[in-house]
């Protein structure tokens, strides 16, 4: 008998993942990056608009599971409004207990996340 996703993640992991925030392209956007989970075969591209120093806006297409989806939405709200110094101290156990933590079977999607901060970092510093 399969396992339905509300069995389990929280009901934090299941409202980004039905409705995720800023889900879509960026047009205009300063960096984009894109990275895979060679394991699972998550892929995550994240794009943001930078003014000022500041990340003004943040928007992510990912295609993989419920947790890469919840966690890349989780991302995208972490990263409007800060700079990039302040990227740098973006954990995946961050993101992971902004969701309520993650299942530990589902924590690759918050590595994942943190990935594409890094592959953004050398885009934009």
């Amino acid at each position: 008998m399969a396992t339905t996703p509300g069995a389990l993640f929280n009901e934090i992991i299941l409202d980004h993942f039905r409705a995720p925030h800023n889900a879509g392209d960026l047009p205009d956007a300063s960096a984009t990056v894109e990275v895979t989970n060679p394991v699972c075969g998550d892929v995550l591209r994240l794009a943001v608009r930078l003014e000022a120093g500041r990340i003004t806006a943040a928007r992510f297409k990912t295609q993989g599971c419920v947790a890469a989806i919840a966690c890349s939405s989780a991302l995208t709200d972490l990263l409007i409004g800060k700079s990039p110094m302040e990227l740098r101290v973006i954990t995946p156990e961050q993101i992971s207990t902004i969701l309520g933590n993650l299942p530990p079977a589902t924590f690759h999607a918050a590595q994942l996340c943190t990935d594409a901060v890094a592959a953004l970092l050398k885009k934009i510093t």
